[in-house]
């Protein structure tokens, strides 16, 4: 079994299932009841994970500000905020945003290639290379196939070092893609959604899981998890769902 953190993803999401419009913009649609609850997640945890292509989109980490749980944090003997994790195999990050000025703990997850972006650089703490090659058939001039290969982040082995650098809770926020890779290793224990009032549509707006995909199977390599519901508010026009994500094979039919 897989030795690492307890991890939650947490989304905001249309009422359609969409996490963004079709455009990527990153424009919050949550409430402030929504930020709350998204800041206690981020409090409780010892780690933020997210994806390049989140923090591009939107610019800046979710980090704690309110002042209880700062005390939280420092009841518990936690840092003031939790590191915050980005994982690209490109490394290719904007240096100008707001992310690199905010008083944050702040490590990256790459590729070799990805690290020598930041290789004189010190806007991250701590710069880890997390690699593995996928092997790729491509065609040759001749017509004839060769095996080459191309580097992307290993995501086991970076959970395991996670959680031997002492994080053993990770919140992880985007994208559905990274998501998906993720529950494909069965590493994501809780699924935290708020559903908002209002519909973004679009073939190309994103989900809270991308990637393949799952098949309606009741067992099999690729068959959809189930989920536990674990609580469920409902506070004006928002629906907060809190589910296990539950790996165990069912019946096949």
């Amino acid at each position: 079994m897989l030795d690492r953190p307890y991890t939650t993803a947490i989304f905001a999401m249309s009422a359609d299932g969409k996490i963004s419009d079709y455009q990527r913009s990153g424009r919050k649609f949550g409430s402030e009841h929504d930020f709350r609850q998204l800041e206690d997640c981020v409090a409780a945890s010892d780690a933020v994970l997210m994806g390049a292509g989140t923090l591009r989109s939107g610019g800046t980490a979710m980090r704690v500000l309110s002042e209880d749980l700062f005390q939280q944090r420092a009841d518990r003997g936690r840092s003031p905020q939790p590191r915050q994790v980005i994982i690209s195999r490109s490394g290719n990050i904007p240096h100008h945003l707001r992310f690199f000025s905010q008083p944050i703990p702040r490590w990256l997850v790459t590729t070799k290639k990805g690290a020598q972006l930041w290789r004189d650089r010190t806007a991250f703490d701590q710069v880890w290379i997390c690699e593995h090659r996928d092997p790729v058939v491509t065609d040759t001039p001749d017509s004839l196939t060769s095996q080459e290969s191309i580097a992307s982040i290993d995501l086991t082995r970076m959970l395991q070092r996670l959680k031997d650098d002492g994080i053993s809770q990770l919140a992880v926020l985007g994208g559905g893609a990274l998501v998906a890779d993720l529950v494909a290793l069965e590493a994501i224990d809780e699924l935290r959604l708020t559903i908002c009032p209002l519909i973004l549509g679009g073939i190309a707006a994103p989900t809270p899981v991308d990637g393949r995909g799952f098949l309606n199977l009741g067992c099999g390599d690729q068959a959809a998890p189930r989920l536990n519901l674990l609580d469920v508010q409902t506070i004006h026009q928002e629906i907060f769902l809190r589910y296990q994500v539950d790996y165990s094979p069912h019946i096949c039919h």
